[in-house]
């Protein structure tokens, strides 16, 4: 199962069961990080483009890397790390549809979920008192 693949059969489902997209205020976007470097003669590098950002209340709160399913989950995790930093999410999840590795920006806290958490569940973690 190829990234495409793994996206619209594993992880969009996860997503709409967690009520992304569906929820009033929440959205899931394909965000371009980067331009991509200037090469020359007006050519740039590949962009640097996030899988996955959810948005909720116009707040960037986490950043999904997705990687094919014969891949680890955790192979997304430098690039989901760099993504939520310049995007500055507080949190950062990498999958490949059957495992998800989570990571808390803030506390530095690392490890896996059985579920993506619910656009009212991550507000509340990234904007708790």
């Amino acid at each position: 199962m190829n990234e495409a693949e793994t996206r619209a059969d594993l992880i969009d489902p996860a997503l709409r069961n967690a009520a992304w997209g569906i929820v009033d205020g929440s959205r899931i976007r394909r965000e371009a990080i980067t331009l991509g470097r200037l090469i020359g003669a007006g050519k740039r590098t590949r962009q640097d483009i996030a899988d996955y950002v959810l948005v909720y209340r116009v707040h960037k709160l986490a950043v999904i890397e997705a990687k094919r399913r014969d891949l680890p989950d955790t192979e997304g995790v430098a690039q989901a790390k760099k993504y939520a930093e310049m995007l500055q999410a507080r949190f950062a999840f990498s999958t490949n549809g059957d495992g998800i590795y989570r990571i808390d920006m803030q506390t530095g806290a690392e490890g896996y979920v059985e579920r993506y958490p619910t656009p009212e569940e991550l507000w509340a973690e990234t904007f708790a008192e």
